[in-house]
């Protein structure tokens, strides 16, 4: 009887890559009761239960625990986790939202250009701090992807930030690839979403709640980048 597949949603990205794979074994870089990471050719494609955090680099499950993984491959652009195949039913949208003038001065308007931030700070930053997402790089993901938010380009902060992915994990050099992009955690898109309104700050409350400094990175990265810009958003960090 050949295993029972494990139904998952996925962002469109994860899918094409995986689609691009060659067929083969991955190596797992964590291992977890409710996340499971791999090497997918120098970019870290993650498969996250209900419990988990919902990075933009993951597959998702919507039950509560993984099973117990020794191994994992590609075939026919498909994750396998063990045997089991994880198959996609739907997508999910990470894309960063675009940003709703959070004003608390009428009239305000995002900026032109980018908020300070020089080459010398990201070399700073990128990977300092601990775990599989060091703090700096959580700070520059939320710096990078509010930006994103906003429509302006940061073409120097990105040349700088590619220069120095290899000087941090897997996990957190891909995942500064999907800020790079525009992609970001439900729970700062959300955040983003609410500014202006009565609810950013039970947004930023659950943003600042994920992981043990990861969410509070990402909001303080955020603060800074959109407070730069001109934007008076309150005490959302």
């Amino acid at each position: 009887m050949s295993p029972l597949p494990i139904a998952v949603s996925a962002p469109v990205r994860v899918r094409d890559r995986l689609r691009a794979a060659a067929d083969g074994p991955v190596p797992l870089v964590h291992r977890g009761l409710h996340a499971v990471y791999a090497d997918l050719d120098g970019w870290c494609v993650g498969v996250v239960d209900g419990l988990s955090t919902a990075v933009p680099c993951a597959l998702r499950t919507t039950g509560t625990e993984l099973p117990e993984v020794r191994s994992a491959h590609v075939a026919g652009g498909v994750l396998h986790l063990d045997d089991r195949p994880l198959l996609v039913g739907r997508y999910v949208d990470v894309a960063v939202p675009r940003l709703q003038v959070p004003v608390t001065s009428p009239g305000t308007s995002p900026g032109t250009t980018p908020a300070p931030m020089s080459a010398d700070e990201v070399a700073e930053l990128v990977g300092s701090g601990d775990g599989l997402t060091p703090y700096g790089d959580d700070l520059l993901c939320g710096w990078l992807a509010a930006h994103r938010s906003a429509g302006i380009a940061t073409p120097e902060v990105d040349r700088a930030v590619r220069a120095q992915l290899h000087r941090t994990t897997l996990l957190s050099a891909t995942l500064l690839d999907c800020a790079l992009r525009g992609e970001v955690l439900p729970e700062f898109a959300a955040w983003l979403a609410a500014l202006g309104t009565a609810a950013a700050p039970t947004h930023a409350a659950r943003l600042a709640a994920v992981g043990h400094t990861s969410g509070l990175g990402l909001l303080r990265g955020a603060h800074r980048a959109l407070t730069g810009l001109g934007l008076e958003i309150g005490a959302a960090a």
